[in-house]
C-alpha cells in the first residue's frame, strides 16, 4: 500500500519586501490583489499547522499541484524552497508549477533553478515536463501548465508537445500497470477549464488524450476549492480531485486550507484508493477529518 499526500496553493505569506522596480510589470495588479484581499486570508500559521498535521500522517509522497509564490519575487523563490526542504526530500515529494510561480517573464527558469529538483524524474527526451516518479506500481506524472500571461489572466497551457509525450507515457505506464497519478495546477474538467482568464486552454486537448489513454487520478489545485469531478477515460471516467488552497484562514473568503490524503493499493487484478480531506472548518482552529470516500 502507497499513502500519497496532496496540497495545493501554498501562497507563501508574507509577502517579502516589494520595490517600485518590482511593481513595474503584471506584478502590480498582484500586489494590489494580495493588500486589499489575499494579505488576511492567506497566513503562515495556517499552512504551517496544516503542515504538520499532514506530515503526522507520514505518507509515502506528498504531492504539491502549484502556486508556491504570490508574485514570484527571487525572495519568494528562495522560500518556497527552504519550505519544500522542510516539507521533505525530492524522494518524498514531487511538484508542479502553477501560474503564480511563472507570474512574469523568466519567474519560472528561476524557480525551477531553486527548486527544480523537486519537479524532476524521468522524462522523454531534454524538456522537464512532463516528468515521472515511480513508487512501486504507482506512477507520478508531473505536467506544467503554468506559463506568463497578462494582468487579470490566470489562465495556464500545457502546448502541443507537452500533451504528445504525455500520450506516449500514459500508454507505456498503463501498459506496463501502473496506477498513473497526474499532476496539473489547471482543472482540465468543462465547468472550470472553458474560462479564457482563468481556465486551461487546452483541456480539450488534455481530455481527448486521457480519453484515449486513461489515467487512475487527476489531481489539481488553482481554484482554491475542494472538488471531486471526472473526466471519460476508455473503460471508465477517470477522477479529477481538487483541494482547496493550504494557507487559506478558516475565515477567509475561499474554502479553509485542506489537504487529501490517498491510500493506494492492488487487491488481485484491481486497484483499491480511498481518500480522506483533512482541513479547517469555517469557525476555529482545529483540523478535521471532513471527508471520506472510496475512489475505487
Amino acid at each position: 500500500m502507497l499513502t500519497l499526500a496532496h496540497i495545493s496553493d501554498i501562497h507563501l505569506a508574507p509577502l517579502p519586501r516589494v520595490t517600485l522596480r518590482d511593481l513595474a510589470s503584471k506584478r502590480l495588479t498582484g500586489w494590489l490583489n494580495w493588500q486589499m484581499s489575499r494579505s488576511r486570508v492567506m497566513r503562515r500559521d495556517t499552512l504551517s499547522a496544516l503542515v504538520a498535521h499532514l506530515k503526522a500522517q507520514s505518507p509515502d509522497m506528498t504531492a504539491v499541484t502549484g502556486d508556491l509564490v504570490n508574485l514570484a519575487l527571487d525572495e519568494e523563490i528562495a522560500r518556497a524552497a527552504n519550505w519544500l526542504t522542510a516539507l521533505g526530500t525530492p524522494e518524498t515529494v514531487c511538484a508542479v508549477p502553477g501560474n503564480h510561480d511563472a507570474y512574469v517573464k523568466g519567474a519560472l527558469d528561476t524557480a525551477l533553478a531553486a527548486y527544480g529538483h523537486y519537479m524532476a524524474g524521468e522524462t522523454l527526451g531534454d524538456a522537464p515536463f512532463p516528468y515521472v516518479r515511480r513508487l512501486d506500481r504507482v506512477a507520478m506524472i508531473g505536467l506544467s501548465s503554468a506559463i506568463p500571461t497578462l494582468p487579470f489572466v490566470a489562465a495556464g497551457k500545457l502546448g502541443s508537445d507537452q500533451i504528445a509525450r504525455l500520450g506516449r507515457l500514459l500508454k507505456l505506464l498503463g501498459d506496463a500497470g501502473y496506477f498513473r497519478v497526474v499532476m496539473i495546477h489547471h482543472p482540465p474538467h468543462a465547468e472550470l477549464a472553458r474560462s479564457r482568464r482563468l481556465g486551461l486552454w487546452d483541456a480539450p486537448q488534455f481530455r481527448a488524450l486521457i480519453a484515449e489513454h486513461g489515467a487512475e487520478l487527476i489531481l489539481h489545485g488553482h481554484s482554491h476549492l475542494s472538488s471531486v469531478n471526472a473526466i471519460p477515460g476508455p473503460d471508465r471516467e477517470v477522477p479529477v480531485i481538487g483541494v482547496a488552497a493550504a494557507s487559506s484562514a478558516p475565515e477567509g473568503h475561499d474554502a479553509p486550507g485542506r489537504y487529501n490524503l490517498f491510500r493506494i493499493e492492488r487487491v488481485g487484478s484491481e486497484w483499491s484508493c480511498m481518500m480522506r480531506e483533512y482541513g479547517y472548518q469555517r469557525i476555529g482552529d482545529e483540523i478535521a477529518l471532513r471527508l471520506q470516500m472510496r475512489i475505487y
